[in-house]
């Protein structure tokens, strides 16, 4: 059995970095597989890494059977679910549509993931790494749908840091605001993103790197000690006024 990494949502900002990390850690031996929904960018990413990968849309409701194919003798060290939304609507114009949608990409896949992959986590003494949002722990105006999704999520963390010790591991990241694909639309006025990098503390909008570096040390047995927890990478302001 080959020993892997799963990065999931591997071609974003985050999951790409979290990659390279590891690509570029000469100590680590083991290997990542990428998951990801666009066949050019994770194929470009593996060219670029020599990991291998799989093409899957978590939308789809079919998509763990590829995963399920690509992953049948692979032993799973740990799983970064890099996968998310930013679903910005006022109270008035929110349907339970809006919710529901959320749901379907920020929660439902990672709890079927797991519970698919759960014997196999288990066996290998994995780490299981999710992304909440700041916005849980502080409120922002328009944020009604994704902030109790994501709240969700971190109840998820919890409760399986619980239910799966002391075999399997579950941490949260939660980050502010980051350069991504995601946010491009918030952030590509340079006002609104200057504006909102001073809102910080330490007065700059994050990286994916930022939260793939916690990412990876949760995922590794440098970590062994922690479990259930969900941790802020926000430049200070979930904390400092």
């Amino acid at each position: 059995m080959v020993k892997k990494f799963l990065v999931i949502g591997a071609t974003g900002a985050v999951g790409s970095s979290l990659v390279r990390l590891f690509k570029d850690d000469k100590n680590i031996k083991d290997q990542i597989h990428l998951v990801a929904k666009d066949k050019n960018e994770v194929s470009t990413l593996s060219d670029e890494t020599g990991y291998d990968y799989t093409v899957a849309d978590v939308l789809e409701t079919n998509f763990l059977n590829s995963m399920e194919t690509d992953l049948k003798d692979v032993d799973i060290l740990g799983i970064a679910y890099c996968v998310g939304s930013i679903d910005l609507k006022p109270i008035n114009l929110i349907t339970r549509k809006d919710y529901l949608k959320s749901f379907e990409i920020n929660l439902f896949p990672i709890v079927e993931i797991i519970k698919k992959f759960q014997e196999n986590l288990k066996k290998n003494k994995s780490s299981v790494v999710l992304f909440s949002t700041i916005a849980v722990k502080q409120g922002f105006p328009n944020h009604s749908i994704i902030s109790p999704v994501k709240a969700s999520l971190e109840g998820l963390t919890v409760s399986l840091a619980s239910e799966l010790a002391p075999n399997v591991r579950v941490n949260c990241i939660a980050p502010s605001l980051s350069n991504s694909k995601m946010a491009n639309k918030m952030l590509k006025n340079p006002k609104i993103s200057e504006a909102i990098a001073k809102q910080h503390p330490l007065k700059r909008l994050g990286e994916g790197s930022d939260s793939a570096a916690l990412a990876k040390f949760l995922l590794s047995k440098e970590s062994s000690w922690i479990t259930g927890q969900v941790i802020g990478v926000d430049g200070g302001r979930s904390n400092i006024g």
